[in-house]
């Protein structure tokens, strides 16, 4: 252990601070992603007086489970107006902020090596929990103060950076449904002189199969006609080495996708891989839907040539501009898409099911002209950008460990 790495247990001590007077009622609870969530117990007739009471720069953790989750929940509370916990969860607190910032530990904490050395030290039979000595016991470099406050501070940098994307992501998701819903459902897309077209007197006819009108032009047609091709996927044997013994070809899963625009792939097969199983190549701009258990009727935009297994459906547009009505066309009905799910322990849709889904096709001209393919591109924009930031901050995070043999933390710029 190299020479300026101490015992966390020299740093921290316990805290016990019960809601006497039931003075607070937020209840919190750390998920795996080492977050502060709200709680999901069921506290009906709980002594709530009994719950724990948590203080700004304080850390609750669950020392339980630790090898079966292969992660340790700990997270650090940075709200002024405290909050209550299960008093199942340990909390405390750094005895001397001058040796030891709380956000740098918590910077420790996050790294996938302090969850693998946890993991490591886990006991307890299938649980697998964390004895308190043994997490005390664990070790971490304690550079100077000041050190400690520039690597926070070049940390705190790319988080922001991911926050804000992440805050944009969401404005144009919403920017999405609003267009998708004017254009789409209530037809006021921009007639020829930019006008809303339904409430402008645009022309339309009524459809039987819908009981309501629809524009001039537009057609009522399965999603089979629509696309230019369908494809399912499917995995290469596990037992051939040289169906995975190189990053030739990415290959999605269905865990991958998450009503979400999709950059990058975990996992990858060979050439060979390709040829030896059904797995089959999709072009960029492929609408993708998960098909079974509990991601079943989740949607994904792929931005790059890519495999999938068996329980992914690919849906080929002609045009980007088509993929993307179709993307949002898919989300905005997701929830009625997800009820049509059938099968025993997990939900599962067929590939006909979906081949036969209905949806209202638009005029080319409207297509060609509307504005979703933007915003995906946007949406991949900011996807993309996250993606490079997470990687440089999980750098970061790593050189933590060599932390001692440097002067200067490296920036690294992005």
């Amino acid at each position: 252990m190299k020479s300026n790495y101490k015992p966390i247990g020299n740093y921290i001590r316990l805290v016990d601070e019960r809601n006497k007077g039931l003075k607070h009622s937020n209840l919190l609870g750390v998920s795996i992603s080492k977050q502060f969530i709200p709680s999901v117990a069921n506290i009906i007739g709980t002594d709530m007086a009994n719950y724990k009471i948590i203080r700004k720069n304080q850390f609750a953790c669950s020392t339980m489970q630790v090898r079966r989750d292969k992660k340790m929940p700990v997270a650090l509370y940075l709200e002024n107006e405290p909050s209550i916990i299960s008093q199942a969860y340990p909390i405390f607190e750094i005895v001397n902020t001058e040796e030891l910032l709380p956000e740098y530990l918590m910077m420790w904490f996050t790294r996938s090596e302090f969850d693998r050395e946890a993991c490591f030290n886990a006991v307890g039979g299938v649980r697998g929990s964390l004895e308190w000595e043994d997490f005390c016991n664990m070790q971490l470099p304690i550079p100077s103060i000041e050190k400690q406050e520039e690597i926070v501070k070049e940390y705190h940098i790319l988080v922001d950076r991911i926050d804000l994307n992440n805050q944009l992501i969401v404005k144009l998701e919403e920017t999405a449904q609003a267009i998708y819903k004017q254009w789409f459902v209530d037809f006021e897309f921009p007639n020829e002189n930019g006008l809303p077209y339904k409430s402008n007197g645009g022309e339309m006819e009524f459809c039987e199969e819908l009981d309501k009108e629809i524009p001039v032009g537009w057609k009522l047609i399965p999603i089979k006609d629509f696309c230019k091709e369908m494809k399912s996927g499917g995995t290469p044997s596990r037992i051939e080495e040289e169906y995975w013994n190189s990053n030739d070809i990415p290959w999605i899963k269905t865990g991958e996708i998450s009503n979400n625009i999709l950059v990058s792939a975990e996992e990858y097969i060979s050439e060979a891989g390709l040829k030896g199983s059904s797995a089959k190549l999709l072009p960029v701009n492929t609408v993708l839907m998960a098909m079974y258990g509990v991601t079943a009727g989740q949607i994904g935009f792929l931005k790059f040539p890519s495999t999938t297994n068996q329980a992914c459906c690919g849906m080929i547009c002609k045009s980007v501009n088509e993929a993307a009505f179709l993307y949002f066309y898919l989300l905005a009905n997701q929830q009625y898409i997800s009820s049509l799910s059938i099968g025993g322990a997990q939900p599962n849709l067929s590939k006909a099911l979906i081949e036969n889904l209905l949806l209202i096709k638009p005029t080319d001209d409207i297509l060609s002209k509307n504005p979703l393919k933007i915003i995906i591109d946007n949406f991949e924009n900011l996807t993309n950008d996250n993606s490079i930031v997470t990687k440089v901050s999980n750098l970061l995070l790593s050189k933590m460990a060599t932390i001692e043999t440097k002067k200067k933390l490296v920036k690294i710029n992005v």
